[in-house]
Formats: C-alpha cells, structure tokens, sequence
C-alpha cells in the first residue's frame, strides 16, 4: 500500500482559474501543503465570475509571485471573459491554452514537478498544456475532471452544432488518453469518462471536499450580511449561471405567498443581471441578491440560514453531477433543500440531510421549501447534524488530500514505469 504521507512530493497544479477567485481548488491547495506537499500553480488572471479582471492585475500580464501564504504562482495572459457571451467564453478559454503553452516553459524553467495536477472544471482544454508540461517535465499527469466535456456544452446550451460537439469529444477524448489518472468527482462520471478515455487509463472516484472555512472558522462570528431573525432564510450560495436553473427559483419564489419566507442568493454569476431584472420585472419582494461574499465570510453566512439550497437544470450530464456546493453545505450543518437529479439529489437522501426534489420543478420546490418551514424545529437541526456527520466521514478536507497525495503516488509509479 502507497503510503499517505507526501515523500516530498513536487505538484504542479494547473486550473484556469484560481486564487483570488473563489474556487474549491484554493483549499485543495492548502490541504495538500498541510500534507507536506510542495505545490506550485499554473493558473490566468483573475476575471471570474464577473468577466472583469481583478483590480491590481493585468489581462496582459505574465509573471510568477508568491501567495502570501508563501507557495508560488505563475500566472498567464488571458482575455477575460466579460458578459458570458459565447464568442467572449471561447476567447477566454482558448487565450488560457495558448498563454499557457506559450509561457509556463518559462515560467517553470528549472523547476521539477513530479506530477502535473489539472483540476478540470470547464474548460478541459487546460489539459492541452498540462500534457504537453507533463512531456517537458517527464511527471505524472492526473486530471480531476469536474465537469463533463462535451456533455456540459450541450446541457448547458452553449454548443448544440453536432459536429461541434463531436469534434470537442474526440478532442477531450485525447486529452484523457494523455493522462496517467483520471479522477472522477462523482461516482456517475465514471463510465461516462471510461467511454471517452478508453481502457488504458485508471479512473478512480475522488469527490469535491467542503470548504475549509466552515470546519476551522466558528460561524458565531458577526456576519457581514445580516437577515431579517424572524424569516424563514432560504440561502442560495455559488455560481449564478445556466446549469443552476434559475428560472425554477424564480418561478418558486412567485407561487410562495408567504412574506416571511426569503431566498437569499449569495454570490455571483453570468445570470445574475438577469435574475435581478427578472425579480424586478416581476415584482417579487422574496428575493435577495446579496451579491459575493469572500469564502471566510460564509460560516457566519451559513449559520443564519434556515435552510441552505441547490438546484441544477435537468439534462443527463448534470445528473451525473455532484455540485460543489453540497459538501459546503453539508458542513454548515443546516438542512439542505434540492431540486436536482441523479447524484447530487442522492447524496443529500443518502445522508439523511435534507429535501430533495426533481430538477426544474417549481412546484415541488416551493412545495419543499414550505415542507422544511413546517418542520418541528429539532427535525431541521437533526437533518443539519446528519449532514455534517456524513460530511466528517466521507467529505473532510484533511482525509481527501491524503487520498490525493496516494492517488498521486499511484499516478508517478505508473509514469515511472512506463518511462523504462
């Protein structure tokens, strides 16, 4: 058996997107250097989810600095990806490909990596490079595939020409095949990948962890956003985009009479102006956009919901999803209401934390959301606590990054061994 502990471990984490972002990779980061891993970053400059690059950095920049907490980032030009619009979101992933072949050799120069670590969220054309650093660098390549390629561009709407979708199949199919392991953050990714990748590559099932901050940080802290004590807080957290089917809150929050029940969406997103036009437009008062809050910002958030919320369109590949935001949830130890299907609605049954109902369905949500409402108080806390149970047991952060460093270990003997 491989040994969890890092060996001194070199990594090269390459994601499109990172630190100031908000992603779950930031604290994947940490759990791993608290395991004794050396980690570095390949990643472009900050824009998500807005579409505007941060204050402070340049589109046009390139370069390598520290985090202040001391590990190193290399960073590569990309063009931001503004509005969400179709043209603007094929730009900024192809610039992110292209930057990062073109500079990363530099960037890296003289710095060895045993493995090349991709967290495939979307775009899996970030692959392109790591594949071609892991050549460079003769590492191990793992990709940790978060997002279903072509399978997320048809659901989602972005790409419905046919040849379009199979000419990103074969590609993804490619880049799979250049891995050494493949990682699935959800159990039914897992045959949908072995049928891009072939038979050659391991799959294994590594799932998302939650979120670092609600396990260190007390959310008895004061909380920068504050709701109203006497409602019933519905809490929306994440990512407002199309795969979050936003028109079932919507249509929800009309049919939902009572004044003391609110929904509160705390984050950001390509749909956000639209959500806050179309709750204008149609005059509903249930709806809260409190916009983005920083990720130390959430246990405190978390901790004043009544009720924490998913949802996710229907389509067979978002089926097959975990949402990163369940582990979040499930940490915060708040019941957990969900309109989606397959996996994610799965876990929140399996862990006895929540309500679950069909993706898309206005109706049964509203109909849940008031089911949680009339609950006995000490059955909403009980749900909260199952969660949180099944979030230390199969969820932690510090447990996942061990099972990483051995996934990776795995990954640099068969790199090894196919080299002689």
């Amino acid at each position: 058996m491989v040994s969890l502990k890092s060996n001194g471990l070199r990594v090269l984490v390459v994601s499109q997107h990172f630190w100031p972002e908000t992603l779950r990779i930031n604290e994947v980061v940490l759990s791993l250097r608290a395991c004794g891993v050396d980690v570095e970053v390949l990643t472009g400059q900050p824009n998500y989810p807005k579409g505007e690059i941060y204050d402070g950095y340049s589109a046009t920049g390139v370069g390598s600095k520290r985090h202040p907490l001391g590990y190193m980032i290399h960073r590569v030009p990309v063009v931001p990806r503004g509005g969400g619009g179709a043209l603007r979101r094929m730009a900024n992933y192809g610039s992110f490909v292209l930057s990062a072949l073109l500079f990363a050799p530099r960037l890296t120069r003289g710095r060895p990596y045993d493995v090349i670590f991709v967290y495939a969220i979307s775009p899996i054309l970030q692959g392109l490079p790591a594949a071609f650093l892991k050549l460079l660098k003769r590492a191990a390549l793992v990709i940790w595939v978060q997002d279903l390629w072509p399978d997320s561009l048809e659901s989602t709407g972005y790409v419905r020409n046919k040849a379009a979708l199979a000419a990103v199949a074969a590609l993804t199919g490619f880049i799979y095949r250049r891995a050494d392991l493949l990682l699935a953050q959800s159990r039914g990714f897992v045959q949908k990948i072995r049928e891009s990748a072939g038979r050659r590559v391991p799959i294994a099932y590594h799932p998302n962890p939650g979120d670092i901050a609600l396990v260190e940080r007390s959310p008895a802290a004061p909380s920068s956003l504050a709701m109203e004590p006497d409602c019933f807080n519905v809490v929306f957290a994440g990512n407002l985009g199309s795969a979050q089917a936003l028109e079932t809150v919507v249509a929800c929050a009309e049919t939902i009479a009572d004044p003391l029940i609110r929904i509160i969406f705390v984050g950001a997103g390509s749909r956000a102006t639209w959500l806050r036009e179309e709750t204008a437009r149609r005059g509903l008062r249930n709806i809260e956009l409190a916009g983005q809050y920083p990720a130390e910002a959430m246990p405190a958030i978390f901790a004043q919901a009544s009720a924490l919320l998913v949802t996710l369109r229907r389509a067979d590949s978002l089926a097959l999803t975990i949402p990163s935001k369940i582990p979040s949830y499930l940490a915060a130890a708040r019941p957990i209401i969900g309109a989606l299907d397959g996996e994610g609605a799965d876990l929140i049954r399996d862990a006895e934390a929540g309500l679950a109902v069909p993706a898309e369905d206005s109706a049964a949500l509203a109909s849940a959301i008031l089911e949680m409402r009339n609950l006995p108080a000490a059955r909403r806390e009980a749900m909260g606590a199952a969660g949180r149970a099944y979030f230390d047991q199969h969820l932690a952060p510090g447990a996942l990054a061990q099972d990483l460093v051995r996934h990776f270990h795995e990954a640099l003997g068969r790199s090894r061994q196919g080299r002689t």
